[in-house]
């Protein structure tokens, strides 16, 4: 068994990443993959919670999602990936999860109702939305992780795998599964073209592959500091979309030129504009190249995933079993 501590994340299959998925999850992975033993799986039967009535596009986006995990820096060699629902132990965890696992808990649980409210125009009054948090449960326990990297907002969904896992425990007096910790990550809340949370969405995002040129036509057409109408009014930078992305990409040195020449007009948006360009087109470029080869490869990307669905399947399987002693259920054992 490795030394290192074993962690374990997901994201949903909703296609090519943009900026906000960049810093908000997958730059922390690939900093937490020579850290720890990791697992990172693409969550296609999460994506049904939502999507069960239309999910034409949830294989296309997956790949388009593995490959740009691979296009920014994610290492098989360092990290398994896989999908989740070719590993069929996440369903059976799954099952026997909700079998101890209390109504109670479910409705409670704080994003239950608010996504409800926010994906109004959907049926969301289904069984597999209620008990999403039961599968995330599986998916966790299941590797035996000892960590989970969340922001705040999905501390909730940690602290409810914490308690199954002990209940599990208790009801069957065996420690088969550890409690995983919470591994609290800040990410930043990027802002979108049009000033809002980045987000698909909206439709104001700048995805991570995507030409350069149309990188620059979206920047030169964020939105900046309401109050700098003409271009010798002095602005505030801190009320600018532009100056948030600065704040990532920019040196310390173009940061302070910004901001300054800013308060005092004594640049132009446009000009602040072509500096964040230039910047972020240096970290997007070869993220782009690597992907543009990748897609020229992809009966080695499908074997990059299927290997690391092998190595998943491997562990969840030993999980599994165990699972299966605790309870007493393996008839054909006996």
């Amino acid at each position: 068994m490795s030394e290192r501590k074993r962690i374990l994340s997901g994201m949903r299959p909703t296609g090519r990443l943009h900026l906000g998925n960049l810093h908000g999850a997958l730059d922390n992975w690939i900093r937490l993959q020579s850290q720890y033993e990791c697992f990172f799986f693409v969550a296609d039967w999460h994506a049904l919670t939502t999507d069960y009535a239309s999910p034409g596009q949830i294989t296309e986006n997956t790949w388009d999602m593995v490959l740009d995990w691979l296009s920014a820096g994610l290492d098989p060699r360092q990290a398994t990936l896989f999908i989740q629902s070719e590993v069929k132990e996440h369903a059976e965890l799954y099952l026997l999860l909700g079998m101890i696992t209390p109504l109670p808990w479910l409705e409670r649980n704080p994003t239950y109702k608010e996504q409800q409210q926010q994906l109004d125009q959907k049926d969301l009054a289904t069984y597999g939305f209620l008990g999403y948090p039961v599968l995330q449960a599986a998916d966790i326990i299941i590797y035996r992780a000892h960590g989970v990297p969340v922001g705040k907002d999905q501390i909730p969904h940690v602290e409810m795998t914490r308690e199954i896992a002990r209940r599990f425990n208790f009801i069957y007096q065996r420690e088969v599964f550890p409690v995983p910790d919470v591994l609290l990550t800040e990410a930043p809340v990027l802002p979108g073209t049009d000033g809002r949370k980045m987000s698909k969405s909206y439709g104001n995002c700048i995805y991570i592959t995507e030409p350069g040129e149309n990188v620059r036509e979206k920047i030169l057409k964020m939105m900046t500091d309401p109050a700098r109408v003409r271009r010798n009014d002095p602005g505030n930078p801190e009320l600018s979309p532009v100056f948030a992305l600065h704040k990532l990409y920019s040196s310390p040195a173009e940061i302070e030129e910004v901001a300054e020449g800013c308060r005092t007009a004594r640049i132009g948006c446009i000009d602040c504009k072509k500096i964040l360009i230039k910047n972020v087109l240096a970290r997007l470029d070869p993220i782009r190249e690597k992907r543009m080869e990748l897609e020229g490869k992809p009966d080695q990307v499908r074997e990059t995933i299927r290997q690391g669905i092998s190595s998943a399947q491997k562990v969840a399987a030993e999980t599994i079993a165990e699972a299966r002693r605790a309870i007493g259920i393996d008839p054909m054992r006996t």
